[in-house]
């Protein structure tokens, strides 16, 4: 069977629980411009059930994607890999000296993350970290 031909990922929407407070952290720490945003509650039941709305969050430009949250989740709801679903999303920069520097990035910010680690079989490097959900993220870049 031969596979779908694609041209790419054309965007990635992820639940939080804190509109907020996810907005400011892709926007103000990892600094992705905004591309559009709902002008609704997310509070509002037809607002959040409507995709013209955005459901109610936001979509950013995330270098050559779209990335757009979606308020829905309780606020006692958490993140975790190991369920069906999203393992993690990984963003690509040009060189391991952006790794560095999105590291210094996120120290600055007060945002835990791990070293930068080489995996060698593949030819790259990736830093890892967490979003205000806990939802896993991490750089990559080629080695």
């Amino acid at each position: 069977m031969t596979a779908i031909e694609t041209t790419g990922t054309h965007h990635i929407r992820l639940t939080v629980t804190d509109i907020v407070r996810s907005r400011a952290f892709y926007r103000d720490v990892l600094g992705f411009p905004i591309a559009a945003e709902s002008n609704g509650s997310p509070d509002d039941p037809v607002v959040r059930a409507d995709p013209r709305q955005l459901f109610g969050g936001v979509v950013f430009h995330a270098n050559g994607m779209l990335l757009g949250l979606r308020p829905v989740a309780p606020a006692t709801d958490s993140f975790d890999s190991e369920r069906v679903g999203l393992d993690h999303l990984s963003f690509a920069v040009a060189s391991r000296d952006d790794l560095v520097a999105a590291a210094s990035r996120l120290s600055e910010a007060g945002i835990e993350h791990g070293e930068i680690t080489e995996m060698a079989d593949f030819g790259i490097a990736i830093l890892s970290f967490s979003d205000p959900d806990g939802i896993q993220l991490e750089f990559t870049s080629p080695m």
